[in-house]
């Protein structure tokens, strides 16, 4: 399911939203309050947190963007692979460079 492409509202319904005190730099302002938003998305168990800013409507916007970016790379699955013949010249040049070793080969073990 597409759940990237929601809009804000309906992804942060599917989420269960937790707040707490975002640890690192910024010391004594940052760890005053509990601005710090961690989201579980509950369909997928996929995690996303921001604690970047002071603001916590700032940081629930920033864990819902990297939230997004989360399912979008979970959602992605590469095309499949087309199988594909070695063209006439490749086997030529493979085929070439098998019989120029083997040639070699041969000189080595003529002459000892």
């Amino acid at each position: 399911m597409d759940f990237h492409h929601l809009p804000d509202e309906a992804l942060l319904a599917q989420c269960d939203m937790q707040t707490h005190r975002g640890s690192g730099p910024g010391g004594q302002h940052r760890n005053t309050t509990d601005t710090a938003v961690r989201l579980v998305h509950k369909p997928t168990g996929v995690v996303a947190e921001g604690k970047d800013q002071r603001s916590q409507l700032s940081n629930i916007r920033a864990a819902l963007g990297r939230l997004r970016e989360k399912l979008e790379k979970r959602a992605y699955r590469p095309p499949p692979r087309k199988k594909t013949k070695p063209s006439r010249g490749a086997k030529e040049r493979r085929l070439f460079s098998k019989k120029h070793n083997s040639q070699k080969k041969a000189l080595r073990r003529d002459e000892s």
